[in-house]
């Protein structure tokens, strides 16, 4: 069946908010050292922001359903063992999980640095963006957050003396066009990691927790590396960091966005799986 004719059937497709409602992000103190980082599972684009995108209707229903990690916002909670930091509006406005200059952000040159010019499938996004306007975005958009994700480093650094950042994502079960990865075989679960912030133990954990449920797991593969926020990166040996990306095939129908009748059972041994990591790290 054609996508583009599923698109307006797709459960909260796209989701316009008006210029003045809040961006608060669902965000909590540290109890302990964990926090929970979800920052592509949003669909909500202000209404001003979406009037300068060139595309809209069924085309942007279909850009949302293939860049957003629909429901990682459900498989990544642990209730009171973890902060939360989940961005609250899709990544088509900016992408919290680029670097924000873009000679550092690989992705740039695909047009998807922290302000994406270019579709998943490489046509414009935006008329135009100048400088000035990107500096915008960014001190909207992008700042508070990593604002916030620097506060509960901080905080579950005195508190606990060390703090693990668990990344949380979902990927198509085939390469969009613009995955630097376009092999066809893709595994269930991607544990991304990096050299200084995934130490061996938490590499080996993570890979042997989520193999336990016989999903098939590799590293860096086909997304590589995790979310440290700037002020930390390669500095702070205390900030451990792990990227879980989540096959979508596992729990939704990639096609229209529905949940599969077995995701709550996914969702829950994911949980299962997020709490044993946990547990190691405490």
């Amino acid at each position: 069946m054609d996508r583009l004719a599923l698109a307006t059937d797709l459960p909260d497709a796209l989701t316009v908010l008006d210029r003045h409602t809040s961006i608060g992000a669902d965000i909590a103190h540290v109890t302990a050292g964990i926090i929970l980082h979800i920052p592509h599972a949003s669909t909500k684009i202000p209404a001003n922001e979406a009037t300068k995108l060139t595309i809209s209707g069924e085309a942007l229903a279909q850009e949302l359903l293939r860049m957003t990690d629909r429901y990682a916002d459900e498989l990544f909670d642990l209730g009171e063992q973890a902060a939360r930091l989940v961005f609250p509006l899709s990544r088509l406005v900016v992408d919290p999980e680029r670097f924000a200059d873009d000679t550092n952000e690989p992705m740039a040159a695909e047009g998807m640095g922290a302000v994406y010019t270019r579709t998943s499938d490489g046509r414009p996004l935006r008329s135009s963006l100048d400088t000035e306007e990107r500096q915008r975005l960014l001190e909207r958009y992008y700042v508070p957050h990593h604002e916030r994700l620097e506060q509960l480093v901080r905080e579950a650094l005195q508190t606990s003396g060390y703090c693990l950042i668990i990344d949380g994502h979902s990927f198509p079960s085939s390469p969009l066009p613009c995955d630097l990865d376009q092999a066809p075989l893709r595994p269930d679960v991607c544990i991304g990691t990096d050299p200084f912030h995934t130490p061996e133990w938490l590499q080996r954990t993570s890979v042997a927790a989520f193999s336990d449920p016989g999903w098939r797991v590799e590293l860096n593969r086909p997304y590589a590396g995790s979310m440290v926020p700037s002020s930390f990166y390669r500095k702070d040996a205390r900030v451990y960091s792990i990227m879980v990306e989540v096959n979508r095939s596992l729990y939704m129908n990639e096609q229209t966005a529905e949940r599969l009748a077995g995701s709550g059972e996914v969702c829950r041994r994911i949980q299962s799986v997020l709490a044993a990591i946990v547990a190691a790290a405490c």
